[in-house]
């Protein structure tokens, strides 16, 4: 992480202060932790909001939509909630619950006939709520490279397809391993039991009930709708808008495991149900979701690791998933909370129900540690006031953590690599299929050899060798991780392996569960 340029400060505060709303004397503590983040991470945009007994006490937003543009960030600006979106689709599922259409222990394959896991048994078994919980057995992140890079030609029906291919590496519920491509075949559960595609039903079972207003999910106009923050990368000591929305914001497969777009009013909104529901989940006088399933999403179904930082951070004695939600306890009290990450934007929304507070904090940026270091200084805010933990204490934790550490895997140096002539790999060119993530092509292209992906065209890069290995350098800068090329003679025809070169690569980057046959030859 780049550390502050401290001539850049004054510049960003000034900036700030144009941006943000104003704030209460009493929240000066919230306002430091605010500032330091954005000075400290170069943010290009940053939106807080803090609900505390039913009633929004701050809100607070820094930047612009896209930098250099001076379009300012407010309250309404969408962002990328990403897997903040797991909880509005099991929302949906608990008020279909509710109205009597499916049941949390249905077999999947009782509104999805069509479904298949690699184990014919686990299909019978699976139930809706195994959906939610990342307890499949598969590995993390398994298929997610039929939902990004974006944009892609995978569809819902692919997806569904291609999980009968993806081979487990657990038995079935027997530990937590995150998953994107299950919350997609919830929403398609949801669908059928709810009658209605998924994107309909999450506008007409939350959004418009509950007043929010700015959300958007599947296929919308960006200039119809307006104020939508842009995706940055840190480049060159400057804020880059990466992959940037065109006019029309296309419906994406993957909306159920991460796809909706809000605004804070939004999620403080959204917060606001969540933690008075007697005066925010009232709908026509009558409860938005009953208390029985208000109690489903939010009881511990999947144990999840206790990680040694909570431990020492927040004195936590468990971890555990919910319906579409991660639960914990910190210094006493109970913590409901998820994260949001893609590729330049990351969200985070943190309830403390038994202190009736809640936050949410919205960045336009690749912002993990700013993300990380603000959630908790505000987390200690609230349940440890007197500690008085800043953003620069957490700053500094993270640091002496990555130096005191176990030394993780480091990345192979790569540096030497050379393009591969064609004749060097006569005997490997050809197209190749696997067979959930489809075909591949392996093919001369000027002097080199190319790899492209036919679903998926941003994963297309030129063959490198490094020593005695191959690799694909992606063409596209935002594929941020390259991959290994390994070739075998199978039984009767050559077939192709690949695995992250970076062994702590996004395990979205799930390489290794592809299992490629060549079937023909170059065009």
């Amino acid at each position: 992480m780049n550390k502050p340029r401290f001539h850049h400060v004054f510049a960003l505060l000034a900036a700030m202060s144009l941006s943000s709303h104003a704030a209460k004397p009493g929240d000066a503590a919230i306002n430091a932790a605010f500032d330091d983040a954005v000075a400290r991470y170069h943010l290009p945009g940053l939106a807080v909001g803090v609900v505390q007994d039913g009633e929004i006490v701050y809100s607070r937003t820094s930047g612009e939509l896209a930098a250099g543009t001076g379009k300012k960030i407010d309250n309404g600006t969408l962002f990328k909630i990403a897997s903040n979106s797991k909880a509005m689709t099991a929302a949906v599922l608990a008020r279909l619950v509710d109205a009597g259409k499916l049941k949390w222990t249905d077999p999947v394959a009782k509104h999805l006939p069509q479904f298949r896991m690699y184990d014919p048994w686990v299909a019978r078994e699976m139930q809706v709520r195994d959906l939610l919980i990342h307890n499949s057995g598969m590995g993390a992140g398994a298929g997610d490279l039929m939902l990004w890079p974006e944009p892609n030609e995978f569809t819902r029906a692919d997806v569904i397809k291609g999980l009968a291919y993806l081979k487990p590496v657990y038995s079935f519920r027997s530990r937590y391993a995150y998953d994107n491509t299950l919350y997609i075949v919830a929403g398609e559960v949801a669908a059928a039991a709810g009658g209605a595609p998924y994107e309909e039903l999450v506008r007409r079972e939350i959004f418009g009930p509950l007043g929010l207003s700015r959300c958007q999910v599947g296929e919308w106009s960006r200039d119809a709708v307006g104020n939508v923050a842009q995706p940055h990368t840190r480049s060159g000591g400057r804020n880059i808008v990466v992959n940037a929305d065109g006019e029309t914001i296309r419906a994406i497969p993957m909306a159920a495991a991460g796809g909706i777009r809000c605004s804070l009013n939004d999620m403080l909104k959204w917060a606001q149900m969540w933690l008075a529901p007697d005066r925010f989940g009232v709908v026509d006088s009558k409860p938005w979701l009953s208390q029985a399933q208000r109690d489903a999403v939010w009881t511990a179904q999947m144990t999840m690791p206790l990680s040694k930082r909570m431990r020492d951070w927040d004195d936590s004695h468990y971890s555990a998933y919910g319906y579409g939600w991660r639960l914990t306890d910190v210094d006493g009290t109970q913590k409901v909370s998820h994260t949001g990450t893609l590729s330049g934007m990351y969200s985070s929304l943190t309830l403390l129900p038994e202190k009736k507070t809640g936050f949410v904090i919205l960045i336009n940026a690749d912002a993990d540690e700013a993300r990380t270091v603000l959630n908790q200084t505000l987390v200690k805010h609230f349940t440890a006031p007197a500690q008085k933990r800043t953003v620069a204490y957490y700053a500094q934790r993270i640091a002496e953590e990555e130096h005191g550490g176990s030394v993780a895997a480091k990345a192979p140096d790569t540096s030497s690599r050379k393009a591969v002539a064609a004749p060097a790999m006569r005997d490997k060119l050809g197209i190749y299929r696997d067979p959930w993530f489809g075909e591949v092509s392996i093919c001369p292209k000027d002097a080199s050899v190319h790899f492209e992906s036919k679903k998926s065209p941003m994963l297309a890069g030129t063959v490198m060798r490094v020593g005695d290995r191959l690799l694909v350098d992606w063409d596209n800068d935002r594929v941020d991780t390259e991959a290994w090329l390994d070739f075998a003679m199978g039984e009767d025809r050559p077939v192709l392996t690949m695995a992250k070169t970076d062994p702590n690569g996004d395990f979205s980057y799930d390489y290794e569960d592809l299992h490629f046959e060549r079937i023909r030859d170059c065009p």
